[in-house]
């Protein structure tokens, strides 16, 4: 699978594999977040754009492309403008990306990373085929916030999906008494679970050793038999490689 970011103009996007760390994560007690195996692979699920330079955003509500007001840190231009309105803050990404026959980029904020007062919007572009660049969008939660974006802090996530596979999928919802192993399964984790947050209450007990249940973040059955041979632990995608 090819992932090709073609720059527009000298320098291409400042891009980068998303890492599986975050600020919050590592300030939770004895970074117990980290302990969360889905969040950890979404964090690490594809490429973040950062940004050049920093600034801070102020929206006074209105609906008018003037009524943000962006100033860039001293020195330097603001990767950001004001196009839209309506308390829409708009990065130009100076790029057009191109994946390989039926697969689009999902474009969205950075996975996991919550931003005070503006929230990112999330977008998906055909790169198969358009010869078009795009841009990522912040909506401002509130009017009155004022954002900052620090230079080298990520603005966007990318990764590549299939574009007509979610009509390809058959949903339906069923009992997991039509599935007997599934719910036998499932039965012996909720038991167990029951019984480990027990015994976490009990001095010395092996469930305060152990601190927390690791069956499904070791790819684990509740009998502690392996359950699948691709499960991830860790994802780390590659970088760009600049063939310029």
């Amino acid at each position: 699978m090819k992932l090709t970011c073609y720059a527009l103009h000298g320098e291409p996007p400042l891009l980068r594999a998303a890492p599986a760390t975050r600020d919050w994560m590592d300030a939770t007690p004895q970074a117990y977040a980290y302990r969360c195996l889905p969040l950890n692979i979404a964090n690490a699920h594809g490429w973040e754009v950062l940004c050049r330079s920093g600034f801070t955003a102020h929206w006074d509500g209105g609906a008018s492309t003037d009524a943000i007001t962006i100033t860039p840190d001293p020195g330097t231009m603001a990767p950001a403008i004001s196009h839209f309105g309506s308390g829409v803050l708009t990065f130009h990404i100076e790029a057009v990306f191109r994946t390989e026959p039926g697969w689009s980029l999902y474009a969205q904020g950075p996975v996991n990373m919550p931003k005070d007062g503006i929230a990112a919007l999330t977008g998906i572009i055909e790169t198969d085929w358009a010869p078009y660049s795009f841009t990522m969008n912040w909506k401002f939660t509130a009017p009155g916030r004022v954002v900052r974006f620090a230079a080298g802090e990520p603005f966007c996530a990318l990764f590549p999906v299939q574009r007509r596979l979610l009509e390809s999928v058959e949903p339906e919802i069923r009992s997991i008494g039509d599935d007997p192993d599934l719910e036998r399964r499932f039965q012996e984790w909720s038991s167990g679970r029951l019984r480990f947050n027990a015994d976490l209450a009990q001095p010395g007990s092996t469930a305060q050793a152990e601190k927390w249940q690791k069956s499904y973040y070791l790819g684990l059955n509740p009998d502690g038999s392996p359950a699948d041979p691709d499960h991830l632990i860790k994802l780390r995608p590659p970088g760009f490689v600049d063939r310029r």
